[in-house]
């Protein structure tokens, strides 16, 4: 799954930045959301657990919370796989921020999976 995730995220530059992509899964392995960062979009979301971590400043959506955003009410987050991929598809350290780390923990998420630098 965390091989979707670089393809996906490298498939989707972003203007020449870093790109992350986040896939939740359930217990099975079934994908429940698929997201990437943006450099231009936030949510009330992503503000909530900015500052509730004390950076409140940091409110661009990242990959993890677009993800778990993306979920539907009914669904078993299991799993989230997030990729990092620098401008020229190489993987990243992928490791959620404090932020997301949150947001996961409050979600239910038991294991986290992601990317390391090479």
């Amino acid at each position: 799954m965390l091989n979707k995730a670089i393809k996906f995220a490298s498939n989707n530059q972003q203007n020449g930045r870093f790109t992350l992509c986040a896939i939740i899964t359930d217990k099975k392995g079934r994908i429940l959301s698929t997201a990437l960062n943006s450099y231009t979009k936030t949510h009330p979301k992503m503000a909530y657990y900015a500052e509730k971590v004390g950076t409140k400043n940091r409110i661009f959506l990242h990959a993890e919370i677009a993800a778990i955003i993306a979920l539907k009410y009914t669904d078993e987050p299991y799993a989230i796989y997030v990729a990092r991929v620098g401008k020229n598809g190489q993987p990243l350290l992928g490791k959620p921020c404090a932020i997301c780390q949150a947001a996961i923990q409050d979600v239910g998420i038991k294991q986290v999976y992601y990317t390391r630098s090479e």
